[in-house]
């Protein structure tokens, strides 16, 4: 009996790389050699315990293959925890990533219209500066004759600073700032050469005689259908006209 027993056991092996690799294969390894130690079942936690420090006693070679099977079970089952909790870490963070983009984009787009809504309102601005200017006209008083200096520094005073040298080199080419410019072919009259120059007279009756009141005129003209008085010297230069 005792050759038979012999016959069936392998060469001595230690737990403790079975306890490292896996719980599992320990705890199966103790149960076996409480078996094979003739221990009773109730002694296999002590077993366990000590399993994993201790050379223990030999494994019947049958078991040998369960013991080693549990224990690449159990790797495998660590392994597989391990990815799906990489794989879940990767998709916070992607997710994290595409939120964070998210909210910077709607940041910038955001800034963009605040950004629009301003310059906007600056255009705004200007455009009621030069219309105020403009109905600052009357304050001139009316006199018999005026020289081309009188004519630019009344023009200065009632357009805004960054408007004046465009409106200028409008009045330039128009009428070189004879405010009795007459053209006999059209009948364009004035500074502007207002066609016809009877226009003129929704700033004031005295368009004709009056550089203030025809200054007035052109510069409500070139706000109306230029935008300013930069933006129709812009179109003059592509179309000699405006």
């Amino acid at each position: 009996m005792r050759t038979m027993l012999e016959g069936k056991r392998v060469s001595r092996i230690s737990v403790r790389g079975f306890a490292v690799a896996s719980a599992t294969a320990v705890t199966t390894v103790g149960a076996v050699v409480g078996v094979a130690s003739g221990q009773e079942q109730g002694s296999v936690a002590h077993t366990e315990a000590a399993a994993a420090d201790a050379t223990i006693a030999d494994v019947p070679a049958g078991l040998q293959a369960q013991v080693q099977t549990a224990s690449l079970t159990q790797q495998a089952d660590e392994a597989s925890t391990q990815a799906d909790a990489a794989a879940l870490k990767s998709a916070q963070e992607s997710a994290r990533k595409a939120a964070a983009q998210d909210a910077q984009d709607k940041k910038d787009a955001a800034d963009k219209k605040a950004k629009a809504e301003k310059d906007a309102k600056e255009r705004e601005k200007e455009k009621e500066a030069s219309r105020s200017a403009a109905r600052d006209a009357s304050t001139f008083t009316a006199k018999a004759s005026y020289s081309i200096a009188e004519t630019q520094a009344i023009a200065r005073q009632m357009l805004p600073a960054d408007q004046f040298q465009c409106f200028s080199n409008i009045v330039d080419h128009e009428s070189g700032w004879n405010y009795r410019a007459t053209n006999a072919s059209s009948g364009a009259y004035g500074l502007v050469q207002a066609l016809p120059g009877t226009k003129m007279a929704s700033a004031g009756s005295d368009w004709r005689t009056n550089p203030a009141t025809q200054i007035k005129w052109g510069l409500n003209y070139m706000n109306s259908r230029y935008n300013s008085p930069c933006g129709a010297w812009g179109f003059w230069q592509n179309n000699h006209w405006y």
